[in-house]
């Protein structure tokens, strides 16, 4: 058993990532609510996969979402420009001045610091992705004739409206025709669903996208929230007794649903600066564990699970086993969360020296 993706001689992308790219504001060492200046960054979760296994690992890489055509749009755009992430399938969406029918969106994130947990406000409400429609986008052009070998979506993009789960259903249907894999991030955020009907819906929803899925990735959240499954024993603290309720859990997961590969991040928030970080893989019947890494300094937490997921995702494209692509995503993962903003500024040489081990001596 095993994956089955295209080969890169015959599909222009080696993944296309459905979902939106925000504004993101920083307060650097402060508060939101006391700042006076902010340093700003692009970020999104499905974008950010796109982005790391382009930045980091050099895959040829695109993303399908919306933007308003307006001076922020243009900050996003040019934020992509240097990601160097495939512009050729955003759709731009006309302003009307003041955007009263659609807009860009904005997420404003402290990183938090010792005792004081991070924070997230985000605003975002009726942005130019969240009205994508059944229709709007050739997927069948995309996958099919340009070629596609790997595609990613996930939870956050489907809770931005009440069609956006329509388009994701669309784009994995018609990834399913032409051979390409699809993975899918839960990514649970309560305070995109609590308009759209909370947990319930993201249930609704989530079951009825997960069958389409070959790669399903979140954390124990995730599952009970956005796929309603009990973890019993679980709590915050995540100790040794609870990973193996977890992987029980796990093993239920593939018995109800046809995924090829469930991979999550195993994360003890000691404080919101020192972490317990590390990764399991459920392949073909066995799982494959990377490396806990204890007291992990954290400089900017957001974005360490979507780095763990391009990590991953680059282990299977480049034709490397179940353990390596796990290894490869918790180090990609822990060293995104060293530096600020939501995407990764990492190399794959860092990445493959945290993998061997390698300390933290000054490199000259």
């Amino acid at each position: 058993m095993g994956l089955k993706i295209r080969p890169k001689q015959e599909c222009r992308w080696d993944l296309v990532s459905l979902g939106e790219v925000m504004l993101r504001f920083d307060p650097g060492d402060g508060r939101i609510a006391t700042t006076r200046r902010f340093d700003v960054y692009e970020g999104g979760g499905e974008y950010n996969v796109a982005r790391g296994l382009k930045r980091c690992f050099g895959l040829d890489t695109a993303i399908v979402t919306a933007l308003a055509d307006d001076p922020v749009g243009r900050l996003i755009q040019d934020f992509i420009f240097q990601g160097g992430v495939d512009q050729s399938l955003v759709h731009w969406a006309e302003h009307d001045g003041v955007g009263r029918s659609v807009r860009n969106g904005l997420n404003f994130t402290e990183r938090g610091y010792g005792v004081r947990a991070a924070l997230g406000s985000y605003d975002r409400g009726h942005t130019a992705v969240s009205q994508l429609k059944l229709g709007d986008v050739n997927w069948d052009e995309i996958f099919g004739k340009q070629g596609v070998r790997w595609f990613h979506t996930g939870g956050i993009f489907c809770a931005l409206s009440s069609s956006t789960p329509e388009v994701a259903l669309e784009a994995m249907k018609a990834a399913k025709r032409h051979g390409t894999i699809v993975s899918y991030d839960l990514n649970y955020r309560a305070s995109l669903w609590k308009a759209l009907g909370g947990k319930k819906q993201s249930q609704q929803v989530n079951r009825s996208i997960a069958p389409y899925v070959n790669v399903m990735i979140g954390n124990e959240e995730d599952f009970s929230a956005a796929l309603g499954y009990e973890i019993p024993g679980m709590d915050a603290n995540f100790s040794k007794l609870e990973v193996d309720a977890f992987k029980q859990m796990i093993k239920q997961v593939v018995k109800d649903y046809p995924f090829d590969i469930v991979a999550t991040t195993l994360r003890k928030a000691k404080t919101a600066t020192r972490n317990d970080w590390g990764a399991i893989c459920y392949f073909d019947g066995q799982f494959y564990q990377a490396k806990d890494r204890e007291d992990l300094e954290i400089f900017d937490r957001v974005g360490g699970g979507d780095s763990f997921a391009s990590g991953l995702i680059y282990g299977f494209l480049a034709g490397e086993g179940p353990q390596w692509a796990v290894e490869c995503g918790a180090a990609h993962g822990a060293l995104a969360m060293t530096t600020p903003g939501d995407t990764s500024m990492a190399s794959l040489k860092e990445v493959l020296q945290i993998m061997k081990g390698v300390g933290a001596r000054i490199a000259r």
